[in-house]
């Protein structure tokens, strides 16, 4: 399994549950948990950014690194229903990049490289 695979999955999952947990919890509870998932999106993803480097396969990367800080800003900033809101849209956001992500990554070359198998026919035909 590749790094961006995991990743993708990972930060679509912890987007799921922000999700959730911004209209299941009270705005406090929410807001830690925001500003908890946040701090681990965004350390994940500026170090699989500093693995990748500046890229075409890094632009999940980076923008989930981007909802990352926004949603330790909002936690910290923001407060009742208008933090609720920021949460949830937050959530949405980092779904949204790596669902977009985890789709590149399916259709991108290196992909369909891994996928199928080359063989080389000018052996075959020399043996014969």
């Amino acid at each position: 399994m590749s790094l961006r695979f995991g990743l993708g999955v990972l930060f679509a999952l912890a987007g799921g549950f922000i999700a959730v947990s911004s209209f299941t919890f009270a705005a406090g509870t929410a807001a830690w948990l925001a500003f908890a998932v946040g701090v681990g999106v965004a350390v994940l993803a500026a170090g699989a950014l500093a693995q990748e480097g500046i890229s075409e396969k890094s632009v999940g990367y980076a923008g989930a690194f981007a909802v990352g800080l926004w949603s330790l800003v909002a936690a910290l900033v923001f407060s009742g229903h208008v933090l609720t809101w920021l949460i949830f849209a937050d959530a949405a956001a980092l779904v949204a990049v790596a669902l977009t992500d985890l789709a590149l990554h399916e259709i991108s070359t290196e992909r369909v490289v891994h996928t199928i198998e080359v063989h080389d026919r000018s052996q075959v035909v020399q043996a014969a």
